[in-house]
């Protein structure tokens, strides 16, 4: 094996971490990668760990509360289909890794989707369901180990699809959240018995997210953007739909958890793609004490972080440009930090690269986030890297492949186009439906600022995944004088034939930031790359998973075959047990070597 070649390898294989979960006794609930997906691992506060599960496929879990023996839900999917299914294992009965055969169902019927929203105390779940017909999530409330065991309960079958939910403490309803009529909008319904009442409207141009109650079921804690630019900590009142924010900050997004108690905030604040953690008073919002954290990252881009039963303290997963995911542990009382599991072992003796960031100007008066990622001996190529969404941003995260790039000499430009999250709800709103072509001029922008860098205009490529796919495919097709190549990752070669042909319960949500096929065909068409493939002029290399059930195969094929049949050089790699992405490590470390070579090739 080449040096390059056992750089990327190692890159590709450093272990990542996850917590899940944190248990009445400090148990924490992680996933591990170890075996190529993420598998449930259980780290005790002495330090010992156990390996729970040995699934096909990644998995994700969280304790039951209330039970004995200890139970965990667990939700997972085959071969990367993402409909999910949960079932249960009892930690202390696991001797070794238990395999799918060995879980006990919950809830299961492969043709459906059941998707777990939360835990409540008394052994119970919520899920959200299309198994009615296929199209449309309904709320379910489900006993699992109390007095009722097995009973369920339907919440919610309005209709569409159910984004978060919260069940009161003291029974007497839940609040949800669906998608609103505006794009990157959301609505809060209060659900008490048969009433479904609308908390806030539907046409109202807000995110409503990570709805919390109270401990005395009187208000619920959210994360909105209501009436402000940037999203904010509030307290949301179900009888008026009255916001009071708590935790605001004008120049930033800030976002939270609630500490079961209701006496404390654990607070996130995205800077520039770096999270700033604090603690915060709860009833007043005022500030309490900073986390300290480890380094510049972030701590709410994986998972959710999870308080401890006692309020006392915290786990979430923490990742940077140079930590792969790391569990770590915070003192709420302190701000202090531990580390329960950690990465960086594997990449011991590598020299990994952190950003910096610009602003690039934009011929209309805007100004694109981009992180900068310098290699230590640079060619003059480089690769841009868009992120799916397109509701979505880049963060200071770590990625194998910016670093695998970098340490070829690609200079790596990771920008924040039009239409991201994390710059405000006027930044995100600006793409939404005829403003596509927007975005896509942003990344000529980026090519414009090139030589501001000391960069070769001619020896720059697309790399991008999901939208991000569709954003390198929309690259090449409309500005094929720009790129020299591109690495499309299951992403959208024709905005009408992917409405058309995604799995139906998502047509819908997405027609709301893409456009309606029936009101907005017409542009639809000529925002589809596929439309102008005639002009592509750079090679590309395709990736995409059999199993995809929001970007379907078919979009990878189309645009293959037509590439190929202008003579342009094109390489479709399809892996039949994946979805939207590569979830499996012998995946990537087959697919993205080969990604990289290819560019290393085509960018001299």
């Amino acid at each position: 094996m080449s040096d390059t070649a056992d750089l990327v390898h190692r890159l590709l294989s450093a272990r990542t971490w996850r917590a899940f979960d944190v248990d009445a006794d400090g148990r924490v609930l992680a996933g591990d990668d170890t075996s190529g997906s993420v598998q449930l691992v259980e780290l005790t506060p002495d330090g010992a760990r156990r390996t729970l599960t040995a699934l096909p496929g990644a998995c994700s879990g969280r304790y039951l509360k209330g039970v004995s023996p200890r139970t965990v839900v667990v939700s997972h999917d085959s071969a990367g289909d993402e409909r999910a299914q949960l079932s249960l294992l009892r930690p202390d009965e696991v001797t070794d890794p238990v395999a799918e055969e060995g879980l006990e169902p919950l809830v299961h019927d492969p043709a459906h989707i059941h998707s777990l929203a939360e835990v409540l105390d008394g052994g119970r779940v919520v899920y959200a369901t299309n198994r009615r017909n296929g199209v449309d999530f309904d709320l379910v409330l489900r006993d699992v180990g109390g007095p009722a065991a097995g009973t369920e309960t339907v919440l919610y079958d309005g209709g569409g699809m159910v984004g978060g939910a919260a069940v009161a403490p003291d029974g007497s309803g839940a609040l949800m959240t669906r998608p609103g009529t505006p794009a990157m909008s959301s609505q809060v319904l209060l659900l008490a018995g048969a009433q479904v009442r609308e908390i806030t409207p539907a046409d109202e141009p807000a995110i409503f997210s990570g709805l919390q109650w109270l401990p005395d079921s009187t208000a619920a804690i959210v994360t909105t953007d209501s009436g402000r630019d940037r999203t904010g900590l509030a307290r949301l009142d179900p009888a008026t739909g009255t916001v009071s924010y708590l935790v605001t900050d004008d120049a930033h997004d800030v976002t939270g958890r609630l500490s079961p108690d209701g006496t404390r905030l654990f607070v996130i604040t995205d800077d520039d793609g770096a999270s700033r953690l604090a603690i915060h008073d709860a009833a007043t919002g005022a500030h309490r004490v900073d986390v300290i954290t480890p380094g510049v990252g972030v701590g709410d881009f994986l998972t959710v972080p999870r308080w401890s039963a006692d309020s006392l303290g915290l786990a979430l997963t923490w990742t940077s440009p140079t930590i792969p995911a790391d569990v770590v542990l915070v003192d709420a009382a302190t701000g202090r930090t531990g580390t329960a599991a950690t990465s960086v072992g594997d990449l011991e003796g590598l020299e990994l690269v952190t950003p910096t960031s610009v602003g690039v100007p934009t011929p209309d008066g805007e100004t694109v986030p981009c992180f900068v990622y310098g290699p230590a001996s640079p060619t003059g190529s480089s690769v841009l890297i868009v992120h799916g969404g397109p509701e979505g941003q880049s963060v200071r995260s770590f990625s194998p492949i910016v670093q695998a790039l970098t340490a070829q000499g690609h200079t790596v430009l990771v920008p924040n186009v039009r239409g991201s999250v994390g710059y405000g709800k006027r930044w995100y709103a600006l793409d939404d439906v005829e403003r596509r072509l927007d975005s896509v001029a942003d990344l000529a922008a980026i090519h414009d600022y090139l030589p501001e860098l000391g960069l070769d205009p001619a020896r720059s490529a697309l790399w991008g995944g999901s939208y991000g796919g569709y954003m390198v495919l929309a690259g090449v097709a409309f500005q094929p004088e720009r790129w020299a190549a591109g690495v499309d990752i299951v992403g959208i070669s024709s905005l009408v034939t992917f409405l058309e042909n995604t799995s139906p319960y998502r047509r819908a949500h997405r027609e709301r930031e893409y456009g309606s096929l029936e009101r907005n065909r017409e542009f639809l068409e000529r925002a589809s790359p596929l439309n102008r493939i005639s002009d592509v002029r750079a090679p590309l290399f395709v990736i995409h998973g059999a199993n995809d059930p929001r970007v379907p195969l078919s979009e990878a094929e189309q645009v293959a075959a037509a590439v190929r049949d202008n003579g342009v050089e094109v390489e479709l790699v399809v892996y039949g047990d994946e979805g939207h992405g590569l979830a499996q490590r012998a995946n990537r470390l087959d697919a993205y070597p080969r990604a990289i070579d290819f560019l290393g090739r085509v960018l001299g």
